[in-house]
């Protein structure tokens, strides 16, 4: 007999996926974890950084507002408020995940696990027998072996500053060096974005990149590309920032965000002793997220797939189905949706213009608009937006759209259901559209 059917080790957004999932399965479930509930996305991460990106959001709109008549529109910003009002939220949030699992039926167990062979665990005090295991403990941020690195910050920082920085320098410009840049930009500070690529956001469709990269330079961000992060060094006026590349430099500020990707959050856990296999840093899966140790699983940015939260969340519940029902599931990851929230936010969903070509076996058509957005025809406050879509040129079928421009994440997630289906260009055009809408553009390609 086994003190649980199934062990989940995390409980962030993968892990309280399987977990409940599996309950409702019928399985006898733990949940491991000695962080908060909800990982980072709920605590350090997503929910958090989506609220900050809201508070710039008023920032900008006061500016915005004296286009539309508004004479004294300008407010006071309250950074601890903002962190208070934040922190108030988060704690509600867990506390709903607690009470979700108590509902379940799932025992938290509010410790670290470590693997003494696949089906015994060490939680510290005591040893537990399970039958089955899902890791899903994430990723951690990635911080270089250079000089005065320690010095540096990274996102899960940013959410408890003392005072909003006055002048900031941010190492990275992918998700989250683009949204952290806007965020602050906004909220006034000055904002440093050095990143390694010629532009900004690397995977992303090509005009996103360079669409979002000049709308930084627009909004105030000092952007240096193609420049690297050498050393740091302290003293009395603040972080001197040395740097190599194209900007061979030193930059001042009081505070550095060390955004330079995420890595699989595996020590402690002594995978050897499971018999789990690692390749490249990351829990190696099959298409049903099984390791190399039959009896466990690995779901979320543990593993090296798509690193977003509801992917993990699917991938959960997929793997708790696998287990513990007869209809394995796998997750498809072709019609997945991401996007970036800056303002103007981009969205993506299906292949780059790029990743099309490199299939040689079709024939590539792209169609692409960029307009003003009837919100900014009264304003000097110009925001471009632009629509991409990446097409079959035989089928007309769509494999890729792009899209910048306000509420572009809110925009994009609608078409999934239609791109998996087959959505064809000729669908779109004979869709008639609401005007005066930055949408209708879309039925209008072409």
């Amino acid at each position: 007999m086994f003190d649980y059917d199934l062990l989940v080790i995390g409980a962030g957004s993968a892990g309280l996926a399987a977990a409940r999932t599996a309950a409702q399965c019928g399985a006898q479930v733990a949940i491991a974890d000695p962080d908060f509930l909800g990982g980072t996305c709920v605590n350090r991460g997503c929910i958090p950084k989506k609220f900050l990106v809201y508070a710039a959001s008023f920032a900008r709109q006061q500016t915005l507002a004296k286009s539309y008549g508004w004479v004294h529109p300008t407010g006071q910003f309250d950074w601890l408020a903002l962190r208070s009002a934040i922190d108030e939220e988060l704690s509600e949030l867990r506390q709903s995940y607690a009470a979700k699992l108590t509902k379940a039926g799932v025992t938290r167990l509010n410790c670290p696990a470590r693997f003494i062979d696949p089906h015994k665990v060490d939680l510290g005090d005591r040893t537990v027998s399970v039958d089955k295991v899902i890791i899903a403990t994430g990723a951690k941020p990635v911080k270089p072996d250079l000089p005065g690195i320690d010095r540096g910050l990274t996102s899960r920082d940013m959410f408890s500053l003392e005072a909003l920085p006055g002048q900031l320098t941010i190492v990275g410009g992918g998700y989250i060096g683009a949204e952290f840049s806007h965020i602050f930009a906004t909220l006034g500070c000055q904002v440093t974005l050095v990143d390694k690529n010629d532009w900004i956001l690397p995977g992303f469709d090509q005009d996103i990149r360079q669409t979002l990269h000049q709308s930084l330079m627009d909004q105030g961000v000092r952007l240096w590309s193609e420049t690297v992060l050498k050393a740091v060094r302290t003293d009395q006026s603040g972080l001197h920032i040395h740097l190599s590349g194209k900007h061979e430099d030193t930059v001042l500020a009081d505070t550095l965000l060390l955004a330079l990707g995420r890595k699989p959050n595996l020590e402690n856990l002594n995978l050897e002793a499971a018999g789990v296999e690692v390749e490249d840093g990351a829990i190696a899966v099959d298409d049903y997220s099984r390791t190399s140790q039959p009896s466990i699983f690995a779901v979320g940015d543990c593993t090296n797939r798509l690193p977003l939260t509801p992917v993990a969340r699917a991938e959960g519940a997929a793997a708790a189905k696998t287990l513990f029902t007869d209809q394995p599931q796998a997750v498809s990851y072709r019609w997945v949706p991401s996007a970036v929230f800056c303002s103007p936010e981009a969205a993506t969903v299906g292949w780059t213009e790029a990743e099309a070509r490199a299939q040689t076996d079709l024939e590539v058509e792209v169609h692409c608009a960029r307009f003003m957005p009837l919100r900014y025809q009264l304003s000097p406050q110009k925001r471009e937006a632009l629509i991409k879509l990446v097409v079959n040129g035989r089928s007309q079928e769509i494999l890729g759209l792009h899209l910048v421009g306000d509420d572009a994440a809110e925009m994009i997630q609608g078409f999934v259901p239609g791109l998996r289906r087959g959505l064809t260009l000729a669908d779109l055009r004979e869709t008639i559209g609401l005007h005066p809408t930055s949408g209708e553009e879309l039925f209008g390609l072409g």
